[in-house]
């Protein structure tokens, strides 16, 4: 099959009719780059990555975690043989291994942080665990954050340092039935906001608690714009995924609310019904690509990478900046000031070739 990157604007309408057409009940192949080295467009830099979630970036290392446990390193451009570390993890359809976040001072402290799935008396939980690196090794570890509720299907796991050095993590809702995601008690369905050591910090929204806002399904992607405004991606139970400005002490309606209010609740920015399986986003201001918006949306269902307008009133445009890699799990600005994605095509949902997944750098 001759398979090939498509690069391209496309208008709004027409990325609803192709997430459609993308949906699991009628599944196209997945084209493969024109060489094993992508094009002039799109870099290959790691491939054989299995179930891979998230990415983060230290110095001359990239970090990418695996839904199976393993947090691997590409380090100048190489895929290291052994990883970092290896995490015993829940093997369930959509936990594992999650999010991952370099601390700012990482050069001076070696911090990573990683957001897990774990099983306890065959009750699941989620954790935050903060990893010590020596030379692509974990040297140290502790948990700082324990007894998120999990579940099977969804567990949210997004986590990123903020502007204000604080780290942000997105819990995702135990199940559809639960009411948690509403009881300010519960970590369930929140964006929580914490130190760097996993204490509270004192200018939370709500008086010693880690809750940053509430009434979240599935958060997937968090991202700042230069005004230091909180986005979220949050995927619904089999539509309505939604794009969310996260308001201090804000309540966003899960299960209560799907995509609009009667006023007691926040409406999110755009809702999308064909569900697109958002992924990981990120505002980019850097030089070296030329887009028409900073917002960048990865997409799983959809399998693109999209570039949005948006502001307080909504999404005003949506068109697709990359295609033909299948589903695209996270994205994110590296060093260099490229843009670097990574694929999810061995997730259970996608189409995989032979040597998925993959990590992608986009280069014009």
């Amino acid at each position: 099959m001759d398979k090939r990157f498509r690069i391209a604007g496309i208008s709004a309408a027409i990325i609803f009719a192709i997430a459609i057409w993308l949906s699991p009940s009628n599944p196209p192949p997945i084209p493969e780059p024109m060489t094993k080295d992508g094009n002039e467009f799109v870099q290959i830099l790691a491939t054989n990555l299995e179930k891979p979630w998230a990415i983060d970036f230290a110095d001359d290392k990239i970090f990418v975690t695996e839904k199976v446990g393993r947090i691997r390193v590409i380090e100048s451009g190489v895929l290291l043989e052994n990883p970092l570390a290896t995490l015993r993890t829940a093997n369930v359809f959509d936990g594992g291994l999650l999010g991952i976040a370099v601390h700012p001072a990482f050069d001076k402290n070696h911090f990573i942080y990683v957001y897990f799935t774990y099983k306890n008396d065959d009750i699941l939980w989620n954790k935050i665990l903060r990893i010590t690196e020596s030379d692509n090794k974990l040297d140290d570890a502790k948990t700082i954050f324990d007894k998120i509720p999990g579940s099977a299907y969804s567990n949210g796991g997004v986590i990123k340092f903020g502007p204000d050095g604080k780290l942000y993590v997105g819990t995702g809702s135990a199940s559809d039935s639960s009411h948690g995601p509403q009881d300010i008690q519960s970590l369930e369905g929140k964006i929580l906001r914490l130190n760097d050591d996993g204490t509270i910090p004192d200018d939370n929204p709500f008086l010693d608690s880690p809750v940053f806002s509430l009434g979240h399904r599935d958060p997937k992607g968090l991202g700042w714009d230069d005004f230091g405004n909180l986005f979220v991606t949050e995927t619904g139970p089999s539509k309505n995924d939604e794009i969310n400005l996260v308001k201090a002490g804000g309540n966003y309606g899960w299960p209560d609310l799907e995509c609009s209010g009667n006023g007691q609740f926040i409406d999110p920015l755009n809702c999308y019904d064909p569900a697109i399986e958002p992924g990981g986003i990120v505002f980019y201001y850097g030089d070296k690509m030329k887009l028409e918006n900073p917002l960048v949306l990865a997409s799983l269902r959809a399998s693109h990478l999209f570039n949005l307008e948006i502001d307080e009133d909504g999404v005003k445009s949506q068109t697709s900046i990359l295609s033909g890699v299948g589903r695209i799990r996270d994205v994110a600005v590296g060093p260099d000031g490229y843009l670097y994605l990574i694929t999810s095509n061995t997730d259970g949902k996608g189409f995989p070739d032979s040597d998925d997944d993959k990590l992608l750098r986009i280069v014009k």
